[in-house]
């Protein structure tokens, strides 16, 4: 495993900062006239709809009111007073989010102007300048072939441009290199995740979820002790075979390439049906590891995306709260 971060002194750091990460800068700087300032009106500020932390220290018991969190229920009070009541704890004003990056080959697909990197990069600009620009602090585990690169937790504009930096240079690497070994292992990269992250944070799985089978239960092992969203990734594409004719599929992960005959009726619809049962077994996966998922596709206004996850969100907590409400009634 390597870790390119390194301590080195302000200026300095400045200094090569504005050298490397000129592609970066531009990027987060278009991110923040196109995105940002559109997501700023729509959220209204309300960031914390994408990421919720909890402090570690019980403080007090109440009573349960409307809109509490459910999970905070403490079950044997409610039990012996009859009455529903909540753990109270002491606010954690440094939350910390972690964004775990799967950035093998199949990420570079895309059947229109943008790639799954391209949206994967455009996510972690927007959701990390948001949160560091209300003082949270935000990681990075970056995988290429292996775990390559382990970015700790920080805040502010620069730290956000040295993790656009770290994808952007995980790219270079990729073109150099025709194909990858092996497909992707996405239970390794968990599991590296469920060891290197020592408290409690809102951990963004940013993929495809094309990998080697038995990445299910590592997740729901990050799960216990995190909050998780899962951010998949996907080109219509991969759905849905259009009418071309006969044209070459390469597989960018294993390099292995075969002429298939999208003329052929049957085979789209087999096509089709395939990717579909294979879009349900992920669904079900995600839904079973108790993981919200937020799905990014390459036709997709970022912005939409975003505003549409958050209001998802918000409807499952008062969807929560008022069943919690209901059964205490």
């Amino acid at each position: 495993m390597k870790s390119w971060w390194r301590k080195a002194p302000a200026a300095a750091n400045d200094e090569r900062l504005n050298a490397e990460a000129g592609g970066a800068e531009r990027a987060l700087r278009r991110l923040e006239w196109t995105v940002i300032r559109r997501l700023d009106g729509l959220l209204q500020g309300d960031y914390r709809t994408l990421m919720r932390g909890t402090g570690l220290d019980l403080a007090d018991l109440r009573e349960y009111q409307h809109h509490d969190d459910v999970r905070h229920i403490d079950w044997n009070v409610t039990a012996r007073l009859q009455t529903p009541h909540v753990r109270v704890f002491t606010e954690d004003r440094e939350m910390s989010a972690w964004f775990v990056l799967d950035l093998s080959r199949s990420v570079d697909f895309g059947s229109g102007k943008k790639a799954k990197r391209e949206i994967s990069a455009g996510f972690v600009g927007v959701l990390a300048r948001l949160l560091t620009r209300h003082g949270n602090r935000v990681g990075a585990l970056v995988y290429g072939t292996d775990l390559e690169a382990v970015i700790p937790p920080r805040s502010g504009r620069r730290h956000v441009l040295h993790l656009l930096h770290a994808m952007e240079r995980r790219a270079d690497k990729f073109e150099a290199a025709p194909t990858q070994k092996g497909m992707t292992r996405l239970a390794d990269l968990l599991k590296s995740a469920a060891t290197l992250m020592p408290r409690r944070s809102t951990v963004f799985v940013v993929s495809d979820f094309l990998s080697e089978p038995g990445w299910e239960r590592p997740l729901g092992q990050l799960v216990q002790r995190h909050e998780v969203i899962a951010v998949r990734l996907f080109d219509p594409l991969e759905l849905e075979l259009p009418d071309l004719g006969l044209v070459p599929l390469r597989d960018a992960e294993t390099g292995e390439q075969l002429w298939v005959d999208t003329h052929d009726a049957g085979f789209r619809k087999r096509f089709a049906r395939l990717a579909a049962e294979r879009e349900a077994t992920l669904r079900a996966s995600l839904a079973r590891a108790g993981v919200d998922a937020l799905e990014l596709s390459t036709s997709d206004d970022l912005v939409e995306a975003i505003v549409r996850f958050a209001d998802m969100r918000k409807r499952r907590t008062r969807i929560g709260s008022s069943g919690v409400k209901a059964v205490a009634a």
